[in-house]
């Protein structure tokens, strides 16, 4: 079974290699726009769908696989919540530090969708984490800022750098908050290899 991840993130791939899988890199781009009135669940669910699929047609064009039961695209989307609101990628400096002010001493939550695709099936599923800041003083944001290291991150921070001085707790899979909950692509993995439809 040869795996393709429909990702730059070299968070994902980094998880990935941990766990024991050889794969190949392909990057997706899609429109990664909120739809009025969408859930986070879904709004995850829907972009690691659409980047599976989009990874597996550019993997069809190319012409250098046999799709037939051979390759498996893995794709994903990770968003961090609060209140519902669901908070990407900063722009720029000044919402970054917008976002962590949102997420100081409090709870919100990391959503990961998942999508596998082999041939024409595909499964995928929404992983979710509850993670606990501590109270972030001003100079703690503005330390963090500067660092950088927020910058292309969900929720302008990364739980396995610099930021996890400030995580009291977490609920759920720490690997999701990373970006990939491992072993939900495992599952799904092991079910579409067990498909017996092309």
């Amino acid at each position: 079974m040869r795996v393709i991840l429909a990702s730059a993130s070299p968070r994902r791939a980094e998880l990935l290699s941990a766990a024991g899988y050889t794969f190949e890199v392909l990057p997706v781009d899609v429109d990664e726009s909120v739809r009025p009135g969408e859930r986070p669940s879904a709004y995850v669910r829907r972009l690691a769908a659409r980047k599976s699929a989009q990874a597996m047609t550019q993997t069809q064009a190319d012409g250098k696989h046999d799709l037939g039961r051979e390759v498996v695209v893995l794709g994903a989307d990770t968003a961090v919540v609060v209140d519902d609101e669901i908070l990407g990628k900063p722009r720029g400096d000044a919402e970054a530090q917008q976002m962590l002010e949102q997420l100081s001493g409090r709870a919100h939550r990391v959503l990961t969708g998942v999508s596998v695709r082999r041939g024409v099936d595909e499964a995928g599923g929404v992983e979710t984490t509850t993670v606990w800041f501590t109270r972030l003083a001003p100079q703690d944001v503005d330390w963090y800022v500067r660092s950088g290291e927020g910058r292309d991150k969900a929720g302008a921070y990364a739980i396995q750098g610099l930021a996890s001085r400030f995580i009291q707790r977490i609920e759920g899979s720490y690997s999701n908050v990373v970006g990939l909950p491992v072993a939900v692509v495992h599952e799904l993995l092991r079910a579409v290899s067990a498909s017996k439809r092309v």
